[in-house]
């Protein structure tokens, strides 16, 4: 048997190791190429989002200012609202007041009215009976010379 030649053993190796690393360049290459357009795709997504993020960030915050102050209007407008109602309810509560006054005068007015109608039937149907006054029974003044 001969020996193996060192030389040739190296010679070898290098050749499996540069065949290996030739496989792995090739079976790789997709995966780099994959991993380049993603790149741009994100380059291109961070360069959209450095051009709209600013502007769309602007209109969140003044949308959040005119909702606040749209709530301080609807605030002020239920204020106004419930000052409204108490109003009214006070106002409901006089008219209610003045009705009952209404109606007592009312009823006091008819009945004086009725009282008035009866009198003057009751005058009309018999005449008052006037009685000959006695100025014996009509107290007298004295007058005395103080006064």
């Amino acid at each position: 048997m001969t020996s193996i030649d060192p030389v040739l053993f190296l010679g070898c190796s290098l050749l499996l190791v540069a065949v290996s690393l030739t496989a792995l360049v090739v079976a790789a290459f997709p995966a780099i190429q994959d991993l380049s357009r993603a790149a741009r795709s994100a380059e291109k997504l961070f360069d959209r989002l450095d051009r709209e993020l600013p502007p769309t960030l602007e209109a969140i915050r003044l949308a959040g200012l005119e909702l606040g102050d749209l709530t301080d209007e609807m605030s002020q407008g239920v204020q106004s609202a419930t000052t409204v109602v108490r109003q009214a309810n006070l106002s409901l509560s006089q008219v209610t007041k003045q009705a009952k006054t209404v109606s007592t005068n009312t009823r006091s007015v008819w009945l004086g009215v009725k009282t008035a109608w009866q009198t003057w039937r009751n005058t009309k149907e018999s005449p008052p009976r006037i009685s000959p006054v006695d100025p014996a029974v009509l107290p007298q003044r004295r007058y005395s010379q103080e006064e």
